[in-house]
């Protein structure tokens, strides 16, 4: 056998004579082929040049012509520039001259400051001199008349000061007064005839109204039956309203209690309608409690509309409107709040008239001054301080804020508005019959007003009178005189006025009694 080496060696060499063979080949047909190229590069490189010729003679016109053009351009923004600057030139030369011109005014007004400060000063000297001389000869009288009096500076200066001041006293508590008394006379005869002419148009009944918290029963049969079973009946009642029922040994009746008058109004109405219906267990309890509910719900929003279209009062947010609405079983000494803001908003109304301010703003003042009071037994604070917040919250102006703020003083009056606000509020309150007091109340209020009478210096005794309107205090004439007992009447009053809480006014009079006493011998 032939080795493998031989054979692959033979194919190799057989392969390298093909290679050779086809390379010859190849360089035969490339020659043929380059002469062609050849022919066509020289024509491709003619015509190229030709194009590049043009080219540069177009590219060559088109830069002179730009160059052309930015010329003009820069030759139009030259002449823009160089009128510019001439403007500039005559603006800086006409600032200049004026400088100069202000530059002289002002040599000459420091030349005329400077003469009148060298003048001064000459003045300055001259009176400093004469002081020195004056004081010399006011120390010489001072010491003349210290000879003659008998006294020093000091002492005679400490004499004249106090006999001075007892009579500067003296004077200004009369001439006090005087003023005083002028001003209350005219004061009060205007007042009574505007608040006299506002009572008159405003036609208000006697206080009639108070909360009611007891149910009336067609028997005694009945309590067990609001009891119910092992107390069911009354626990569903009691859950349902958020009342507390009292089953005592009242005959006929029970009781209802609770701090929320809305609460304690939907309980008396849904426990006469089960007594009225017969049918008393938990179920029906919840219905009726909850048809009620609603009931009072769609009242006292008709309630608060029908009071505000009343005294004229429009465009109030729908929660005022509710908060209106619940001051109906609300009271305040027996007075109904919602009739009394009723009658405080027309008040008001009235007196603005007569004194040519806004009726408007006056009456919606007196309308929500109370507000506060629907919601003060849920929410903290004095019902001064809530009912500002909430005319605020629904988008009452500043005046009718602070109207509702200040009608107790809680606040300082930034409007006439106001101070017409807290009359009306006071006139409606402490007219006859529009209040009622418990009798503790009463009395305690009466030996206040007398402890705050006795309690300044000079004082022998103070009564309350007039059911607690008018303090009369007694004064001792050694300690007290005329001038000094207008001045007490007035302290006595701002003590009343910072320590108590009472309807209307209290007057306060003091009396001073001189005694004349001679023996004859």
């Amino acid at each position: 056998m032939i080795p493998w080496t031989y054979v692959a060696a033979a194919a190799a060499l057989t392969a390298v004579i093909a290679f050779v063979v086809g390379i010859r080949w190849k360089g035969s047909a490339d020659t043929r082929r380059m002469a062609g190229v050849k022919e066509v590069s020289s024509r491709i490189i003619q015509d190229a040049k030709r194009d590049a010729e043009a080219l540069k003679k177009e590219a060559s016109l088109q830069a002179k012509d730009e160059w052309y053009q930015a010329k003009v351009q820069f030759e139009a923004e030259t002449r823009e520039h160089r009128r510019e600057f001439e403007a500039t030139s005559k603006k800086l030369s006409q600032r200049e001259f004026n400088l100069e011109r202000k530059a002289d005014i002002i040599g000459k007004k420091e030349r005329e400051f400077a003469n009148k400060v060298n003048a001064l000063l000459a003045r300055e000297r001259i009176v400093k001199q004469k002081e020195e001389r004056l004081t010399e000869v006011l120390a010489e009288q001072n010491r003349h008349l210290e000879r003659i009096a008998g006294m020093t500076e000091a002492e005679a200066k400490r004499q004249l000061l106090e006999n001075l001041e007892n009579e500067a006293r003296t004077e200004a508590a009369l001439l006090v007064k005087s003023i005083k008394d002028r001003a209350v006379e005219s004061a009060n005869r205007d007042a009574k005839k505007i608040i006299s002419l506002a009572i008159q148009r405003c036609a208000a009944e006697h206080v009639t109204e108070s909360t009611v918290s007891v149910v009336n029963l067609p028997s005694d049969e009945m309590k067990g039956r609001i009891i119910g079973r092992e107390g069911r009946n009354i626990r569903a009642f009691e859950t349902a309203t958020g009342v507390d029922v009292v089953v005592d040994d009242t005959p006929e009746a029970v009781a209802l209690s609770c701090f929320d008058p809305i609460r304690r109004e939907v309980a008396r109405i849904a426990l006469e309608r089960l007594l009225e219906d017969g049918r008393i267990h938990p179920t029906k309890i919840e219905e009726v409690v909850q048809k009620v509910s609603l009931e009072m719900a769609e009242l006292i929003k008709r309630t608060g509309e029908e009071a505000a279209l009343e005294v004229g009062v429009h465009g109030l947010h729908p929660e005022l409107i509710k908060l209106i609405g619940r001051l109906r079983f609300r009271s305040s000494y027996g007075q109904n709040v919602l009739v009394h803001s009723k009658e405080t908003a027309i008040i008001a109304g009235i007196m603005a008239a007569e004194l040519g301010l806004d009726g408007d703003l006056a009456r919606r003042g007196g309308f929500l001054h109370d507000i506060g009071k629907s919601v003060d037994h849920t929410v903290e604070g004095t019902h001064s301080k809530i009912g500002i917040d909430l005319v605020t919250r629904y988008g009452e102006g500043d005046v009718v804020a602070n109207a509702v703020g200040a009608h107790h003083e809680e606040t300082e009056f930034a409007s006439p508005i106001a101070v017409l606000v807290q009359a009306a509020d006071a006139v409606s309150g402490a007219r006859p019959g529009a209040r009622r007091e418990l009798l503790e109340t009463y009395v305690k209020r009466l030996q206040q007003l007398e402890e705050i009478g006795d309690s300044f210096e000079g004082v022998e005794k103070a009564y309350a009178i007039q059911a607690g309107r008018e303090i009369r205090v007694i004064v001792s004439h050694h300690l007290v005189d005329d001038a000094k007992a207008q001045s007490l009447a007035g302290s006595i009053a701002r003590k009343v006025e910072s320590q108590m809480e009472y309807p209307g006014q209290i007057k306060i009079t003091v009396i001073r009694e001189t005694r004349a006493v001679e023996y004859a011998r």
